[in-house]
């Protein structure tokens, strides 16, 4: 199954996307480093080599600033469960694709996922923050539930569907935060994903697929 294409970008598209990108990583940086209380949207769109204007073009608040690096990881393995060839098992696609997509990689770097831990470290004290990552989250479980739809068989709005998608998202989304709560380095948060996905075989495994008509 191959990933969903997306529409190319117009040069105009793809400067706003890296700018928003870069302001992503630095307000991740700067969370990391001195907590939520301690970064104002002046710092980071000072530390990012823009104006306020500019930041505030783009974001909200400064816990939105975060939002595309959130929503970039949760969609690479998403983009990384659609690829996955047809036939594959369930639980091994679901390992593979969180292995990969937790992996440094070009455009991923080790140091990006240091600035995430320290992002999801100063999360408990800041309900905004909080509300960036749980809105992220709910977006990853609904782009999950076509792609687990095509790997089991399955409509996308049936019950055994939005559990594994609701079951899955959650085993990834723990998997995380207890990587981030620890000090592994990067590949501790694809062993303890696939530790999550491993102990829910059960339900994950084996969804109630249609019998022969």
């Amino acid at each position: 199954m191959a990933a969903p294409e997306r529409p190319a970008l117009s040069l105009t598209e793809r400067r706003k996307a890296a700018t928003q990108q870069e302001i992503a990583l630095t307000a991740a940086r700067l969370f990391s480093e001195r907590g939520a209380e301690g970064t104002t949207a002046e710092d980071i769109a000072r530390t990012a080599g823009v104006s306020l204007r500019t930041f505030y073009r783009y974001f909200r608040t400064k816990e939105d600033a975060v939002a595309p690096l959130l929503a970039d990881g949760s969609r690479q393995w998403v983009d990384l469960l659609a690829a996955t060839a047809p036939g594959t098992p369930l639980l091994p696609a679901l390992v593979d694709a969180a292995r990969a997509a937790l992996a440094p990689a070009p455009g991923r770097p080790a140091a990006s996922l240091g600035w995430t831990r320290g992002l999801l470290r100063a999360m408990p004290d800041d309900p905004a923050l909080r509300d960036v990552w749980h809105r992220t989250q709910h977006d990853a479980e609904a782009a999950l539930r076509p792609v687990l739809a095509e790997l089991v068989g399955l409509p996308a709005d049936s019950l055994d569907v939005l559990l594994l998608a609701a079951t899955a998202n959650a085993a990834m989304r723990v998997a995380v935060e207890a990587w981030a709560a620890g000090d592994s380095d990067p590949t501790g948060a694809a062993d303890l994903a696939e530790t999550a996905f491993r102990r829910l075989t059960g339900p994950l495994a084996e969804p109630n697929r249609p019998g022969p008509s």
